[in-house]
């Protein structure tokens, strides 16, 4: 198992190990959610995540019509998870909640549009346009 949590650790994850689905997003709402130019989240089948603690809920409209739900800690403010109307069945854990620095790298880019010209995202990774992921 692996553990995720928020910077003072009242939210958390268990997590069944790692995943083979890993995105960098850089569309403007990660980026104004992490506070960085990119997140990166880790997807895992939501039946497979234990919650422990009690998040706050942020929810915006999704670039596909959908919404999204970020979970937060109310205490210290750290984005923890996420889940998409248009992927029901997955969650998105934040990578900086797992803090492991030999977690797996990301598979997909995401929102290439908006990434920042100076980031480098290293060869081999799937890179898409816009909601419609259109590989660019």
């Amino acid at each position: 198992m692996i553990e995720a949590s928020c910077s003072c650790g009242a939210v958390s994850l268990s997590l069944p190990g790692p995943t083979r689905l890993v995105a960098a997003c850089h569309c403007i709402h990660c980026q104004r959610r992490t506070g960085a130019p990119f997140g990166v989240g880790a997807f895992y089948p939501a039946d497979a995540v234990t919650i422990s603690g009690a998040p706050r809920e942020y929810v915006r409209a999704g670039a596909s019509g959908g919404k999204v739900r970020s979970y937060f800690c109310p205490d210290c403010g750290s984005t923890v998870y996420w889940q998409a109307d248009n992927l029901p069945d997955m969650i998105g854990v934040a990578i900086g909640a797992i803090a492991d620095p030999d977690f797996p790298a990301p598979v997909r880019s995401l929102f290439e549009q908006s990434k920042h010209a100076w980031v480098e995202i290293g060869s081999g990774v799937e890179r898409f346009e816009q909601s419609s992921l259109r590989k660019s």
